[in-house]
């Protein structure tokens, strides 16, 4: 009973995301579902990007948190428009959350939407939320173990991000016992290496997103 149930919210959840994913497709939005776990540096990678893509890229996010708005609140700093999602003890979003919070947004002056997710390495990974792709954050500071604990959200992940990539030389982390592991789950991953504190990489990942949406620009067009 419970695996019918489960497999019901999910088939249900993964036909609400198909239909959000055909929506932003035709409206030329290239959307990331983000992430990671709590502290990995997520939101920290959201303001670079603003930064970086400023008068490039129309930039949008949805952030997704159990209580507070403190992040969004960062997000909206950078001058980019945010919409909070709260889920009051849930551990991820879903399609449907991310409906409701696109009707606060004007989807014709966006290019990018990144939906940050909640803080967790397992539940998200098995909601869709109308994206294009999924990226995950994995920080220096949490240890090279964690693709081989958690292998579900780094083989579905388009792009991998070794973020604080600056703090290797003051801890163990094993960085080639770890890309070994990512590349070995996902070999097809986009795999960056970078720091959002210093800026390392983070270049190589602003042309990674404008070639994706080019190509999501280039599918609405056609279609």
């Amino acid at each position: 009973m419970e695996i019918t149930v489960m497999s019901n919210i999910l088939g249900k959840n993964e036909a609400a995301a198909a239909e959000l994913n055909a929506l932003l497709t035709s409206k030329g939005i290239f959307v990331i579902n983000l992430l990671g776990s709590p502290g990995c540096g997520k939101t920290s990678l959201v303001e670079r990007t603003a930064h970086l893509l400023k008068g490039q890229l129309k930039l949008a996010v949805i952030e997704g948190d159990l209580y507070t708005s403190k992040d969004a609140d960062r997000v909206a700093a950078a001058g980019t428009p945010v919409v909070q999602i709260n889920t009051e003890g849930g551990c991820h979003l879903d399609a449907a959350m991310v409906k409701t919070a696109l009707a606060s947004l004007d989807l014709a002056a966006i290019d990018l939407l990144i939906i940050e997710n909640v803080g967790n390495l397992v539940c998200p990974a098995e909601f869709a939320v109308g994206e294009h792709a999924k990226v995950v954050v994995l920080s220096i500071t949490e240890g090279e173990d964690k693709p081989l604990k958690y292998p579900l959200v780094f083989r579905q992940s388009q792009a991998v991000i070794l973020n604080k990539i600056d703090l290797l030389p003051y801890t163990d982390f094993a960085l080639d016992s770890a890309v070994r592991d990512i590349n070995g789950l996902n070999p097809e991953a986009f795999l960056l290496k970078a720091s959002c504190r210093t800026g390392e990489g983070l270049d190589r990942w602003a042309d990674w997103l404008k070639e994706q949406v080019k190509s999501v620009r280039n599918q609405a067009n056609n279609d």
